[in-house]
């Protein structure tokens, strides 16, 4: 880590997006609304007119956007309430939204992934999480030997929930750890013992998830190398099948809940970098393959398999094994992707059952792309997934000279190889180390939008 000098940090922690999809959510545009995904829908059943069961598999993701207790850091879309009785009306309008993507797309269509995000997903009871399973089975068909995926906050279940949730079908769990020292979780208000989240890792195991994934954010106030390292060293002692290692991202101009949060209490740049470095020493040196970006898993497991056969994905839950296939997002705030297309829906309780209420899909804005979007979209694919791009790979698919069309980018690459992030060849260029450290900062210089755009504060940094 010597190498990332103070000049480098200067030079590329500079803000820019995640690229869980490109162009970014920020993109999307109100003109594009529900009968421009509903065309995007019935374009996918006309595909396959004879049955929809020999469509290429769906991805799935219902968004639960209610929370009993407040993240100081959260940025995620949420509604804070100890009123349970709001889930079962939730519920009924999931169902009701359910109904009308298969009314255009058709019955049937199979499912290799399903994720339930928030919020909270095990906000739901036993009963309302069978109920949504029940729903979804009516309507899609769940393939066998598909990822079946939830978010757990460790505060809300039990063994006994945990037996309910295999029960169920899922088979991948994901635990919100963020970290284990008592003075971070007090300052983030999120107090969860690590002795609680063993526990239940254990049970996870007994019971035969095939996945157990744990989330951890660096960068969060009262958070020290030093206090960071003993949590990777339980971390390392827990020794779940996949780690998420996300940068915390200060932006209380956008985000209310990061107001609470103390500025003078964050590390400095210098102490992320540090937090980073060391997490990433420490994960490779305990055995984990070092997925990209913010993903690690032991190498038995799907992802660090899919990284090895290239077959590596991204979509808007992170990395992926599955395909470049379509999304089906359901719930408030959810965002899909059909097609070249992305839809988003509406962000507000009232705004989601008005539109159902009215026999209408919630999206409110979404993004017809263009081909210059969808080649793009394979470059930082590539960058993101892969750490490398072949271009006679890319002229191929595209039907254009890589170097002639992206003449300005690969200039901007040069600078970077300079800098010793990049190497560039005959046959393509990849990412280095070092790079990888930056490696959102190489993917940006092929997105157009951001380069045609300066004001990038609405973005987290890189480090």
């Amino acid at each position: 880590m010597t190498a990332v000098t103070p000049e480098l940090l200067s030079r590329f922690d500079v803000p820019g997006p995640r690229y869980t999809s490109f162009p970014t959510a920020d993109r999307f545009v109100e003109a594009f609304g529900a009968d421009d995904y509903i065309l995007a829908l019935q374009q996918r059943k006309a595909q396959s007119p004879f049955a929809a069961a020999r469509a290429l598999p769906l991805s799935l993701y219902v968004h639960v956007p209610f929370c009993e207790s407040l993240c100081y850091y959260c940025a995620c879309n949420k509604i804070i309430t100890k009123h349970h009785e709001k889930a079962a009306e939730y519920l009924d309008y999931l169902a009701r939204e359910v109904a009308l993507h298969t009314g255009h797309c058709g019955q049937g269509q199979p499912v290799s992934q399903l994720h339930l995000g928030g919020g909270t997903p095990t906000f739901f009871s036993d009963a309302e999480l069978g109920r949504l399973m029940d729903i979804l089975r009516q309507h899609f068909r769940l393939e066998a030997g598909g990822e079946y995926s939830i978010e757990v906050d460790p505060r809300t279940v039990s063994n006994e929930r945990l037996a309910v949730l295999k029960e169920l079908g899922f088979n991948r769990l994901s635990f919100g750890v963020q970290d284990f020292d008592p003075e971070v979780q007090k300052a983030v208000h999120r107090v969860q013992p690590a002795e609680q989240v063993f526990a239940l890792v254990d049970e996870a195991r007994r019971l035969g998830f095939a996945s157990i994934n744990v989330d951890l954010i660096y960068g969060l106030p009262r958070q020290t190398p030093e206090s960071f390292a003993r949590t990777l060293a339980q971390v390392n002692e827990l020794r779940p099948d996949r780690i998420a290692l996300y940068a915390y991202a200060h932006l209380p101009e956008r985000f209310k809940p990061q107001r609470r949060i103390i500025p003078a209490e964050l590390p400095m740049g210098g102490d992320k970098i540090h937090m980073l470095s060391r997490a990433i020493e420490a994960f490779m040196g305990a055995g984990y393959c070092y997925v990209g970006m913010d993903h690690f898993a032991l190498p038995d497991d799907a992802l660090a398999v899919a990284k090895r056969q290239g077959r590596l994905h991204r979509n808007f839950q992170g990395y992926s094994t599955q395909p470049d296939c379509d999304l089906i997002a359901l719930g408030v705030s959810a965002i899909g992707k059909v097609g070249a297309t992305y839809s988003q829906n509406v962000k507000t309780l009232e705004e989601y059952y008005d539109a159902i209420d009215g026999g209408q899909l919630p999206v409110v804005r979404g993004l017809a792309l263009s081909r210059d979007d969808l080649v793009r979209r394979a470059v930082i694919m590539a960058i993101m997934c892969q750490g490398a791009v072949l271009y006679e790979p890319m002229e191929q698919a595209w039907l254009l000279n890589f170097r002639k069309y992206f003449a300005p980018e690969m200039q901007a690459l040069k600078e970077m190889e300079g800098n010793g992030l990049v190497e560039l060849g005959e046959e393509g260029f990849q990412v280095t180390a070092l790079g990888w450290f930056f490696v959102r900062g190489v993917a940006m210089q092929f997105d157009r939008y951001l380069q045609a755009d300066k004001n990038r504060a609405r973005f987290s940094r890189i480090i």
